[in-house]
C-alpha cells in the first residue's frame, strides 16, 4: 500500500508524527484505498452511543476539518444537531496508526457550501446514495407509495479539537495526544 511507502521507518519526534498524521488524512481523500477512507464516526443518540461508517471526502489541515457527505434524513444528522460532540475513529493496518479525532460537527443541509459540492457529484453513481425516495434506515414496504426523488444531500464538517495517535509495532505500542494542550506522549 502507498502508506508503507511514505512511512518506511518509525517516526520519533510528536512534529514529525503530527506532520505525518494530517498528510495521510490528506491523501486518504484522493485515494480510494487508503485505510482512513472509510472510517467510524461515533455520536450521541437517544438510546446512547451510537457509531456509522463513513467516508472521508475533503480534508483542510490548516483550518483542522475533516468533511463527509450525509443523507440530510439521516438519523445522525439529528444526532449531531442536538450534541455536536463526535469522535471519528480511523485504523490503518499499513501503518500500524490507530486516529481518535474528537471535536465538534456542524451539519450543513443548504448553502453554497451544500450545493457547490452537490454540482461536484450530483452527476456521479454515488450520487444515487441522496436521491433515494425513503430516508436511512426507513422502513422498506413493498408496494408503498414512493416520493419523486430529490436531493437530501449534505456536508458535515468535523472541526478537530484533539487527535490521539496510537501506533501498534511489534517494537513496543506508542500512544500520544495532539490537542489546545499541545503535543504530548501518553502510556498506550
Amino acid at each position: 500500500m502507498l502508506e508503507q511507502v511514505r512511512v518506511a521507518q518509525r517516526l520519533t519526534s510528536l512534529d514529525d508524527i503530527e506532520e505525518a498524521l494530517w498528510q495521510e488524512l490528506g491523501h486518504c481523500v484522493h485515494e480510494r484505498d487508503h485505510d482512513w477512507r472509510r472510517c467510524v464516526l461515533a455520536s450521541s443518540g437517544e438510546q446512547g452511543a451510537d457509531a456509522r461508517l463513513v467516508v472521508l471526502r475533503e480534508v483542510d489541515r490548516e483550518a483542522r476539518e475533516l468533511m463527509i457527505y450525509t443523507d440530510t434524513r439521516s438519523p445522525k444528522v439529528a444526532q449531531l444537531q442536538r450534541d455536536r460532540r463526535a469522535t471519528l475513529v480511523c485504523w490503518s493496518a499499513a501503518l500500524g496508526w490507530q486516529l481518535r479525532l474528537r471535536g465538534e460537527v456542524e451539519v450543513a443541509c443548504d448553502g453554497l457550501q451544500v450545493t457547490s459540492r452537490w454540482a461536484t457529484i450530483k452527476h456521479r453513481p454515488a450520487a444515487q446514495d441522496y436521491l433515494s425516495p425513503l430516508a436511512p434506515g426507513s422502513e422498506w414496504v413493498a408496494g408503498g407509495k414512493v416520493d419523486h426523488p430529490r436531493e437530501h444531500f449534505g456536508v458535515m464538517t468535523l472541526q478537530v479539537q484533539s487527535v490521539d495517535w496510537l501506533e501498534v509495532h511489534a517494537l513496543g505500542h506508542r500512544r500520544a495526544m495532539f490537542d489546545a494542550r499541545g503535543r504530548r506522549w501518553l502510556a498506550p
